[in-house]
Order: structure tokens, then sequence, then C-alpha cells
């Protein structure tokens, strides 16, 4: 749907678009008419050398830094001829740059983030692969001790289950990413580690090929990752992740989980009821306490039993005191190994979940509350400590600064000092 201000827009131009064609319907004599067109000629050829000469320099460039980086590959047991190979036609990815530098000023909300993760076709479709999937999940089950409803619903996040790896050349888009300069070290690091795996035998130059930012295949692993990791569960000489057949992408991102300490059988979070004193101060993710603990202050599943012990927990309360709250154990956190956003671990959770038959939560999320854009975020950060409540800087990331702020502003204010950032709170502070 049109936002009113695009509307608008539409509108105007329709109207100028009107005026112009009326004003074009007198006839413009060649004296007037031939002048014009040479000057746009003229224009046009001095901006497309310019723009020539600047694509011819940056390729200089990219190439003085392949063979610079050739020397360092080199030092680091790559073979030249695995270089060569690798880089023989490789050339600057102009969109991976255009993605690499943009930023998105939108943002979604929690919940309209996790009705689109595990939304009813993925849980559908990934109930259909676990099916025909189910002995090699069973095994990979047993042998990795992680459970296979977490790895199927890592390969539907990341992957939609197989159906799109992306398609960008590994090494073109580390390469890019390097010589682009904003995460060269990262970026040549990994560039190292596809390396070396071209030079195992896993696969060919040809066939490694992912997203944009050099993540691989079903499960998406960056190549340093992979070396880590992978595994060979086929055992067919080749941890191969790229394939049709999933198999050792599937048991590579359990291996990846056992490693951070997956806890088979155990929830990553459950959905709990605050008491009415709640103190919310305390749900921060990294106030981890014993289940007995939490007990004690009244904390109990939603249902109103008492809150299973898998061990120590935090409270999360990702739409503030309006919608529901969870108690995260440990395998929310080996969740976020994998990807390191609160959203993605509660959409793998969820969408797990979902996978062996559950359901949605039982709190309704504030669904009329609109998400604030980066922009947004930022004047709230400068409202609220122009108003002596310090967010130590104003950058547009909602931290433990801001919550500090957001809670410090909303106990001054008698009000139930959650933390959330939300736009009724800006438009409250920007009316004062």
């Amino acid at each position: 749907m049109l936002k009113p201000s695009y509307i608008s827009a539409l509108m105007l131009g329709v109207i100028l678009s009107g005026c112009t064609s009326q004003a074009n319907t007198a006839p413009v004599s060649s004296e007037t008419a031939a002048p014009l067109a040479t000057k746009d000629n003229a224009t046009n050829a001095t901006q497309s050398a310019t723009a020539a000469s600047a694509r011819a320099s940056e390729l200089a460039d990219f190439a003085r830094w392949q063979q610079k980086f050739r020397q360092r590959a080199i030092k680091s047991g790559i073979e030249p001829l695995i270089f060569d190979r690798a880089f023989k036609s490789v050339t600057l990815d102009q969109q991976v740059i255009k993605l690499d530098g943009s930023q998105a000023e939108f943002t979604r909300q929690i919940w309209e983030y996790l009705d689109t993760a595990t939304s009813k076709s993925r849980v559908t479709t990934g109930k259909e692969k676990w099916q025909q999937l189910r002995t090699t999940l069973a095994a990979i089950e047993s042998r990795y001790h992680v459970d296979a409803k977490v790895v199927m619903a890592i390969w539907g996040m990341e992957t939609n289950y197989g159906s799109y790896r992306g398609n960008t050349n590994t090494i073109a888009g580390l390469a890019t990413l390097a010589f682009e300069g904003r995460r060269r070290e990262f970026a040549e690091s990994e560039l190292i580690g596809a390396l070396k795996i071209l030079q195992a035998g896993d696969v060919s130059p040809e066939k490694m090929r992912g997203s944009w930012a050099g993540a691989m295949g079903h499960t998406q692993f960056m190549p340093t990752s992979y070396l880590r990791y992978a595994q060979d569960f086929n055992n067919d000489g080749k941890r191969d992740i790229w394939s049709e057949d999933p198999t050792d992408a599937l048991a590579s991102t359990a291996a990846y989980l056992a490693h951070f300490g997956w806890q088979q059988g155990a929830p990553w979070g459950v959905e709990i009821k605050l008491p009415a004193n709640f103190d919310y101060a305390l749900a921060e993710q990294s106030n981890v306490k014993p289940t007995a603990y939490w007990r004690q202050l009244g904390v109990s599943t939603i249902t109103g039993q008492p809150l299973p012990d898998y061990g120590d927990a935090a409270i999360l309360v990702p739409a503030g005191a309006q919608g529901p709250v969870f108690a995260i154990f440990k395998n929310f956190n080996v969740i976020r190994r994998y990807n390191n956003a609160t959203s993605y671990a509660m959409a793998v959770g969820h969408l797990a979940d979902k996978l062996e038959g559950g359901g949605e939560f039982s709190a309704a999320w504030p669904r009329t509350e609109r998400a604030l854009s980066r922009s947004e975020k930022v004047q709230l950060q400068r409202v609220l400590t122009a108003n002596g409540f310090n967010t130590q800087g104003a950058d547009g990331v909602i931290g433990p600064n801001t919550h500090s702020a957001i809670r410090a502003y909303q106990q001054a204010n008698g009000q139930v000092a959650d933390g959330y950032a939300s736009a009724s709170l800006l438009e409250q502070l920007t009316k004062k």
C-alpha cells in the first residue's frame, strides 16, 4: 500500500506531466532545437567519459590490490596455481559494493519478523522436508546430540530449506569487500579461508557460490567457520555444503551448535508470566540467574506452572511490558552464536517448536505499535539525553545504555519501566 506522502507525490507528478504535455504542443524551431541537442549530447559525452575514466582507475586499483593480496595468500600456504585459477575471471562486483554500503532506514517490529520467519508455508515446507530426510536427521541428531528441529529451523531461516542459497561467486564477493576496505581485515581473512577450501578440493571455484557477504551453502557457512566445523557426514571424501543434497550442510550445522554447548532436549526459552510488581530492570539478557531465583520473585510459566529448571535463565521482553515475555536458557545463546541477533534466535527457536507441532505464543503482541526508523531512534536518543537521561551517544542502535535511559525516564514519570523504545515514547518525549 502506498503511504499518503507517496500518493501526493504521484498526483503532483501527474499534474506536472500534464502541464508539460500542453507546453510541448507548440512547435520548436530548428534554430532552437539544434543547439539544445548539441549541448545535451556534449554533457552526456563528458559524463560518460568521466565515468569510464573512474571505472578504469578503479579496475587498475583492484588489479594492484589483487597482486598484493596474492603475495599474502601464498605466504598463508595457498598454492599459486590455486590462487590464479580462483581469480581467473574475478572482477569487482558492483552489486556487492552497493549492498555493503546500504543501511536500512526502516525496520520491522519483532512480531512482523516472526510472522514471516515462522509462516504457515515455511512450517509446512519444513515438515515435508523433515519427513523426506527423517533417517538422515535422526542419524545427525544421534551423532551430535543436537535436536533435529533446530537444525531444520536454521536451514529454513538461512535458505528456505535450500531453495535459495545465493548465486554470488564467493571469491569475487569477498575480494570486492576486501578491496572496498570497510571490512578489509575480515574479508581478507575469509577470502584466504575460501582459497583453503578450494585447495582442499571440496568444491570448484565455479560452484563456490553463496550470499553477497560470503556465506555459503544450505546453511550459509562463512569460509573460516566451514574450515573449523564442516562435516563429511555421507563419507564421500568431501565436505559438500553446496550440492543439492543437504546432508553435509545439516550435519555441519549440528556440529557447530554442539561445539558451542547445545543441550539436547532443552528449550531455547519458555513463555512466562511476570508478577505484578516485577522490576523490569532485571529483564536484561546479561542478567543470568538460577531458575530458583526467578521462582522466588514469582515468575511462572504463562499457564501459571512453576518455571521449569533448565539451568540458568534470563528474562527477555522483546516488546516491552505489553507483549509476550520469555525466560531464555543456554540454547538461546547457542543459537546466537550462529547469528547474534535476538530476533534471529527467537525466530529459529519459534520455528523449531512449530515444526515439532507447537503453536503461537499465548500473549498478544502490541501490533498497533509501529516500528521506529533508524533516524527516529537517533532522535529518541538525542531527546532523552537532552532531557537529562543520557543514552551515551546517538547512533540509532538501541542497546543497554538506551534501555537504561528509557527506564530512568519511565521511573521518573511514574510509568512501567520496561525500557522499551517505542514510537509512542518518542511522541511523548517530543511533545514536551
